[in-house]
């Protein structure tokens, strides 16, 4: 088991969250309210990466599509995929997202290779398409570290605030800048300490905002397999989950509203800490 935690991380950490402390200007919001029914319905949540194995258990049965992107010298395309993953990676957030929200629907867009790399326009190029064709949240445990398409990116982060769907990013697991994890439009998330899926943690410092569960969790693998894995790519997949409960309790909430529906149910921060039952679905979180 893991014993540490990947870059930017630290706030999120047992030794730093006393600093997460602060007084909102919103009251706590009881979860019962802000999930609903708890379940996802009426939502759906793209996972751009490595594709997602439709027929992993992990999975439900839940994928109702999946594309790829080609490149073409400078050209790149959207096109029908198989329902695979050529890591594994992409369905380890699928399986977390499916088993917090299992009736939100789910789109696969794989933008990664089998080495679990991939160009940046391709990821660009991907994003772009779920921001376009019908996801209301968009799960991204991937991110760039180009500058040269600092831009691109940013555009995109703010193309999808203004189109009403949701970012959910990742911070990279080394301690380097990278996009679109680190814009304000987006949700970003990092991984903490505390081996609980209902626990995640409000930061009003950036750059990045939550900390989730991401440390020794038990994840969906390909070939319908299961592995343990660290990392900030499986806390952001957590928020997401979550996001889509809030999104389909509250259709009409905004990124922004939604960002804070989630900053006003997170776990309080250091030894004044109260329950964080989720309330309904709770029951069906994963346990790692």
């Amino acid at each position: 088991m893991s014993t540490s935690l990947p870059a930017w991380s630290e706030p999120f950490s047992a030794a730093r969250r006393s600093e997460l402390g602060q007084h909102l200007p919103i009251v706590p919001v009881e979860r019962a309210w802000a999930f609903g029914a708890g379940d996802g319905a009426g939502v759906t949540v793209a996972i751009v990466d490595s594709g997602v194995e439709g027929s992993h258990p992990a999975v439900g049965g839940a994928l109702a599509a999946s594309v790829r992107v080609e490149l073409q010298g400078d050209d790149s395309r959207v096109v029908d995929d198989e329902p695979l993953d050529v890591v594994g990676h992409g369905t380890a957030c699928a399986g977390i997202v499916h088993t917090l929200a299992p009736a939100a629907r789910l789109l696969s867009v794989r933008v990664l290779g089998a080495d679990n790399r991939g160009k940046g326009q391709a990821f660009a190029a991907g994003l772009e398409w779920a921001i376009d064709h019908g996801a209301s949240i968009i799960n991204l445990s991937l991110s760039s570290r180009s500058e040269a398409l600092f831009g691109v990116f940013h555009d995109l982060a703010d193309r999808a605030y203004f189109a009403n769907v949701l970012l959910v990013c990742a911070a990279n697991n080394v301690a380097v800048a990278s996009y679109p994890s680190l814009f304000a439009a987006v949700v970003s998330v990092a991984a903490h300490d505390v081996r609980d899926p209902a626990v995640w943690f409000y930061n009003p410092r950036p750059p990045v905002e939550f900390g989730a569960y991401g440390l020794d969790v038990e994840v969906a693998w390909k070939d319908g397999g299961r592995i343990v894995a660290t990392g900030n790519s499986f806390a952001a997949p957590h928020v997401a989950g979550y996001a889509a409960r809030v999104r389909a309790a509250h259709p009409g909430a905004t990124p922004f509203e939604i960002k804070t529906i989630l900053a006003a149910t997170a776990t309080p921060a250091g030894p004044s800490a109260v329950d964080h039952s989720p309330g309904p679905g709770h029951d069906d979180a994963p346990t790692g």
